[in-house]
């Protein structure tokens, strides 16, 4: 018995299977594309060609990217931590000052 293959529910939902299929992904990448707000044709737009031997693979840059954005996101959030442990009480004077 030939398995059947899954209709995609919407349009976007069908450029986003031809981008997996096209760029080697797997669940996973597509998540992680998705919720960084990338959209299929920009995935597909960055397959390297033999003349863009500097660009790499699909797969590597959305990790790339994504291991910088967490970083980025580390790093804003330490640095609040860090100036709301300097000045604990900071918002009670400027409540206070308004008044």
């Amino acid at each position: 018995m030939a398995k059947k293959k899954k209709q995609p529910k919407t349009k976007k939902d069908g450029l986003w299977i031809e981008a997996k299929r096209r760029c080697r992904l797997n669940n996973e990448d597509i998540r992680v594309a998705r919720e960084m707000g990338l959209n299929p044709r920009s995935l597909i737009k960055n397959i390297q060609s033999k003349s863009q031997p500097w660009k790499s693979p699909v797969k590597v840059w959305i990790q790339e990217m994504y291991e910088k954005r967490q970083e980025k996101a580390a790093t804003k959030k330490a640095r609040k931590e860090q100036a709301a442990a300097a000045h604990p009480v900071r918002g009670a004077n400027q409540r206070e000052k308004k008044c």
